[in-house]
């Protein structure tokens, strides 16, 4: 899902009057676009390490994949099955203790255990298709309330004490694909680099003598509402209505559903987050989106301060702006008439 879009600066010059090598590696992974540029290193060595991050990401994702055969998979059959335990890797628990903390940071709107209210709204598929709306079927899976910490994990097994708990972890893999590349980059004395998975991005160092330079989506456009600088090792991320949803009777459903009311969020088209140079800064800014997008407009900056985010931007479905101060300071827009549309808080 390409909700970020990379704007190119022109390549510098070194003091030979030769410019630096750029090499720029695509790929379809996670079901989105995965771009990776890597700024002033050979050729060869920049083939190597974009291959190895692309194998590296479709490993993460056939692992975890929550409708076919994966390690999560198999999590997910185990737990239907009055709690039998799942032997669980290392990695995969690390990454379940990870996503069930972020849950609880969030109160709960970060859920990646309701995989069974994903599936019945029909965004576990490639192809998405509008569905029938039962109301009574909504409120009967509600009413399991599957939670990420009813999910136990001892001596590499897994087990849940709700048989309702059904993993997919969509709206973590991304970000934490980014933590990832970045560690891999490092551990090869990579300097300067780009990572972008579906508009989750994270920057490594620079391009020449000045910042990496990304644009913000338009929601409702093919080009970009804003642009800002992305610093080396800060991750920027945004959740949108526009690329995951299907139309019934007009009404646009898409695939950020609030945990609490077990239906697709509405009244809101994107929200981006900016997160600083931190271990997991690339996870974040896939996670701390959501709980944001699926707040009410008079909480969004009590959850952004629950969720450590000091710059994060709301596009409303009325085209009204949201940012915070912080963020407004980074931002520019392209659209000069946007600005008129823009309300500042202070966090």
């Amino acid at each position: 899902m390409r909700l970020l879009s990379i704007l190119a600066f022109c390549l510098l010059l070194t003091s030979c009057s030769r410019p630096e090598p750029i090499h720029n590696t695509q790929s379809y992974v996670f079901g989105t676009l995965v771009d990776i540029t890597i700024y002033g290193e050979t050729e060869e060595v920049a083939q190597e390490l974009s291959g190895e991050i692309i194998r590296d990401f479709q490993e993460l994702h056939n692992r975890l994949h929550a409708w076919r055969a994966s390690e999560i998979n198999t999590l997910n059959i185990a737990f239907k099955r009055n709690n039998l335990p799942a032997t669980v890797r290392p990695d995969v628990a690390a990454i379940i203790s990870d996503a069930t903390a972020l849950s609880i940071q969030s109160k709960g709107a970060f859920n990646p255990a309701i995989g069974a209210l994903i599936n019945y709204w029909g965004f576990q598929s490639d192809e998405l298709k509008p569905v029938q709306i039962d109301d009574l079927k909504i409120k009967e899976l509600l009413s399991h309330n599957p939670q990420m910490i009813d999910i136990s994990i001892k001596n590499g097994k897994a087990a849940s004490t709700n048989p309702h708990v059904q993993l997919d972890l969509g709206g973590y893999v991304k970000g934490f694909a980014l933590d990832s590349a970045l560690q891999t980059l490092r551990q090869h004395g990579v300097r300067n680099a780009l990572i972008n998975v579906g508009g989750n991005i994270i920057a490594l160092g620079q391009h020449g003598d000045k910042p990496w330079r990304v644009g913000i989506q338009h929601p409702r456009k093919p080009s970009a509402i804003a642009t800002l600088d992305l610093e080396s090792g800060w991750s920027i991320g945004t959740s949108g209505d526009y690329q995951r949803y299907f139309i019934l009777k007009d009404k646009r459903y898409c695939h950020i559903i609030d945990p609490a009311t077990g239906y697709p969020v509405t009244g809101v088209q994107a929200v981006t987050v900016l997160i600083p140079p931190q271990a997991n800064a690339g996870t974040l800014s896939d996670v701390a989106s959501k709980p944001i997008f699926i707040a009410q407009p008079n909480l969004r900056a009590e959850v952004a301060k629950e969720m450590n985010v000091e710059n994060f931007m709301v596009i409303e479905s009325d085209v009204k702006i949201i940012t915070s101060s912080a963020m407004a300071k980074r931002i520019t827009w392209t659209d000069v008439a946007t600005a008129k549309y823009v309300t500042q808080i202070q966090l």
